[in-house]
C-alpha cells in the first residue's frame, strides 16, 4: 500500500535529523552561551512572524516562568526582540534578531558540515528542489501557526 504524503514526511524527516544531528553542547562551552534548549527555542522563532511567549511555551511544553526566564536571558544577549502590542502593552510578541539567527545556526543540533555533506550527495537540480521543498514546508508551517493562533 502506498504511503500518504504525511507518512512520507514522518519517515523522511527523522532520517535527515539523525544523519545531521550532533551532540548537544553545554551553554558555557559555546561562544554564544546557548544551551541546546536555548538554540531550540530560537529555532522556533522567525524574524518576520512574531509569536507570543505563551504560544512558545505551549508549543515547547514548558511553563510560563521557564519561558520568561529564557526570554529575558536571550533578549539580554540580543538574540530575541520583544515588541509590545500597541493596543495592549501586556501582550508581547517575540521575533528572532539577525544576531539570534547567527547564534542559533552556530549552535544548532543540525551540524552545518553534515548538512553540506548531505547536500553534496545530490545533483545541483535535486539540491535546489530539496531546499525549495523545505522552504515551502517551512512557509506552510508558519501559516499553520498563524491559523491555530487565530482559532484560540
Amino acid at each position: 500500500m502506498p504511503l500518504t504524503d504525511a507518512e512520507r514526511i514522518q519517515r523522511s524527516y527523522p532520517k535527515i535529523y539523525i544523519a545531521c544531528h550532533v551532540r548537544h553542547l553545554r551553554a558555557a562551552s559555546t561562544e554564544h552561551r546557548l544551551s541546546a534548549q536555548d538554540s531550540s527555542l530560537l529555532a522556533h522563532l522567525h524574524h518576520e512572524h512574531p509569536v507570543t511567549p505563551g504560544e512558545l511555551a505551549g508549543h515547547l511544553g514548558v511553563g510560563n516562568s521557564t519561558i520568561s526566564a529564557a526570554i529575558r536571558r536571550l533578549a539580554g544577549l540580543g538574540y530575541i526582540h520583544r515588541d509590545a502590542k500597541p493596543r495592549d502593552r501586556r501582550v508581547v510578541y517575540l521575533t528572532l534578531t539577525e544576531r539570534g539567527a547567527k547564534a542559533m545556526a552556530a549552535t544548532s543540533v543540525l551540524d552545518s558540515a553534515r548538512i553540506q555533506f548531505l547536500l553534496q550527495r545530490l545533483t545541483a537540480a535535486d539540491r535546489r528542489r530539496a531546499i525549495l521543498g523545505l522552504d515551502l514546508l517551512a512557509r506552510a508551517a508558519l501559516e499553520t501557526i498563524v491559523h491555530y493562533r487565530e482559532e484560540c
